[in-house]
């Protein structure tokens, strides 16, 4: 058997564990194995598709981004791109592939597979945002780097007291703003799921200060929404392939501080975190359940389970559809939120 491995979307910590995964697994059985380089773009393009051994994937466990490459390439929005993707699928003699990656390249997936292709998913966003599952590869190893950035920014609002709006990643749920800014001891939190007013942030700000907390630590995700911060995105600004608006550009983190500023008076600084926290080693965590979701990816390939994805449920990994993950975003539960809202 012949399996091929793509890796689509933003690179995450963890996905070269998974890619060991499913790699050395078919290697014992005897198979072959390819890398398809570049997300989707690799089948897209003809000579996309290149061996994999032992020696390229050998120490990649500990590495973070992708050893094959990514890219937001959509093939789904162009009929030609879909068919060059089947045939070079077919010319590749490829027998099945593991497309490892979030919504949008899990939803070209299951659009393959309705189209009998033989596919199985495995599931990676930063965001931790695939309904179904309760992990995706990339999600802890983030979760962590904003906390220890939380920490750090802890020592130097406290000896300027100082407000330090910190923008995370997130662009419509706050796993990693929820998650961080519980661990990193956040002061107030902002997600796309509760939107909050300027008013509302002002109002706790001060009365932080009237108890004599004369600093604060406020986390933002890049997708909440402000009321008298943040207006509309803009109908013809720039979008990637799969027409998400490009958040890089909008600059909530900036404009909040800004705003607190200019109504409080209190001295403000941001901090946008932006690609730091898709870079680096894995975290134990994200390395052991990508290897598990990974190796279980290869069992479904093996018992020809194609249109199907390993998640996370408990302490197992259990098996879904590929439509049940793209059918709908995971997002935080008001429980957690007002949990968050305890230590403010």
């Amino acid at each position: 058997m012949r399996i091929g491995i793509l890796t689509g979307g933003g690179d995450a910590p963890g996905l070269n564990a998974a890619i060991r995964a499913v790699a050395r697994r078919a290697w014992v059985d005897g198979h072959e194995v390819m890398g398809v380089h570049n997300g989707w773009a690799g089948l897209v393009e003809p000579g996309g598709v290149q061996p994999l051994d032992a020696h390229q994937v050998s120490g990649v466990l500990a590495v973070g981004g992708t050893m094959l490459g990514t890219s937001r390439v959509n093939p789904v929005s162009d009929p030609a791109a879909m068919a060059a993707v089947q045939r070079h699928f077919q010319e590749a003699g490829l027998d099945a592939l593991v497309a490892m990656g979030g919504d949008d390249t899990l939803s070209v997936a299951k659009a393959l597979a309705d189209r009998d292709l033989a596919v199985v998913g495995v599931p990676k966003t930063m965001d931790n945002d695939l309904h179904g599952t309760e992990y995706c590869i990339g999600f802890d190893s983030a979760v962590a780097i904003v906390t220890e950035a939380l920490d750090r920014l802890h020592t130097t609002a406290a000896a300027h007291h100082r407000v330090m709006v910190v923008e995370v990643m997130g662009r419509d749920t706050g796993w990693v703003a929820m998650m961080g800014g519980l661990a990193g001891g956040a002061d107030m939190i902002v997600i796309p799921e509760f939107p909050m007013g300027l008013d509302a942030i002002v109002a706790h700000l001060r009365r932080r200060r009237e108890r004599g907390r004369d600093f604060s630590i406020v986390v933002v995700a890049e997708g909440a929404s402000v009321a008298g911060v943040t207006g509309e995105p803009a109908a013809d600004g720039p979008r990637d392939a799969f027409g998400h608006i490009l958040l890089s550009r909008r600059g909530v983190g900036p404009q909040l501080a800004d705003r607190i500023e200019v109504e409080t008076g209190f001295e403000t600084r941001v901090t946008v975190l932006g690609y730091t926290q898709r870079g680096g080693a894995p975290t134990a965590y994200d390395r052991i359940w990508a290897t598990r979701v990974g190796a279980a990816a290869y069992d479904l390939v093996v018992d020809s389970g194609f249109g199907l994805i390993p998640v996370k449920r408990g302490d197992g990994v259990a098996v879904t559809e590929l439509a049940t993950v793209v059918q709908e975003q995971r997002r935080v539960p008001e429980e957690l939120y007002r949990l968050g809202q305890v230590f403010y």
